[in-house]
């Protein structure tokens, strides 16, 4: 159910695309598809102590109301993110969905952290195509470990908005090397972390049964996380630099989410600042 729910969001965020009088619907749909899917993958994130996209999933309740008030309302600021995120998923589905494509992405990911392990003295062999293995402890690389939801994404946040071409390129040209690149870095740490046991700490908060499972929790879902976040954060502002519009967007739905939470948690003093 789950694998069709991110189809679902797929299509409907692609026909949002294609003008007509019902494309609200349409991007109404696609929030409700993803957001939909986070929560039916709740058992798979506790399941490996991952607690960052269960409190994503939680947050996502009040954006999809919000979300769908302004969507029906034709208003222009939810109506661009919804491109963003139509942007995004038209960068993704060749890679989610044509399997010789995303295995191809996959395979080259495998093999450039692979020679990136053995560069900084941390060799690997390969049990299968994608399946790395070093003191007995083995890794699979799958389309997650690749970088591309971050690299759809952010070019979705640098394609999505009015620009000019020589931003879009200089958009592309930040994203695509500078996510590409980390993230090799990212599975070279986790890895390495992970096979070394770096980290076998508090296995009450960070195991699940599996011996040695602690260091990869603390470097996979904790530092790399966080990691990952700072640095879209910080990946964001310069795209702010290259893109003005971006921040003019940010800033504008910034003051629309926060005054709907406003006037949830304080419906008699809250005053709108939209």
């Amino acid at each position: 159910m789950k694998d069709y729910l991110v189809l679902i969001s797929c299509i409907c965020f692609l026909v949002f695309l294609i003008p007509g009088r019902f494309r609200k619907y349409f991007a109404l749909g696609g929030w409700a598809s993803i957001i939909g899917y986070l929560f039916f993958e709740l058992p798979y994130y506790f399941s490996i102590n991952n607690f960052m996209y269960p409190a994503i999933a939680l947050l996502s309740v009040p954006f999809l109301y919000i979300t769908a008030k302004y969507l029906l309302r034709d208003d222009p600021r939810v109506m661009q993110i919804s491109t963003v995120a139509a942007v995004a998923f038209l960068i993704y589905a060749p890679f989610g969905y044509i399997p010789a494509l995303g295995d191809w992405l996959i395979a080259a990911v495998a093999g450039q952290t692979s020679a990136a392990l053995a560069a900084v003295g941390y060799p690997v062999t390969f049990e299968a195509w994608n399946l790395m293995e070093r003191n007995g402890f083995q890794t699979e690389i799958i389309l997650a470990c690749t970088g591309i939801q971050s690299i759809a994404i952010m070019l979705g946040v640098a394609w999505g908005v009015q620009s000019t071409l020589k931003q879009k390129v200089a958009g592309f040209l930040l994203v695509f090397p500078t996510i590409y690149i980390l993230n090799i870095v990212r599975n070279v740490f986790v890895i390495t972390a992970y096979t070394e046991q770096w980290f076998p700490y508090l296995p009450e908060i960070a195991g699940n049964g599996e011996f040695g499972y602690e260091s990869f929790f603390w470097a996979h879902n904790v530092m790399a996380e966080l990691g990952a976040l700072v640095f879209l954060v910080v990946l964001a502002y310069a795209l702010f630099m290259i893109i003005p519009e971006l921040g003019t967007l940010a800033d504008s739905l910034y003051r629309l989410y926060r005054g709907e939470v406003e006037g949830i948690i304080r419906p008699t003093t809250a005053k709108s600042e939209l």
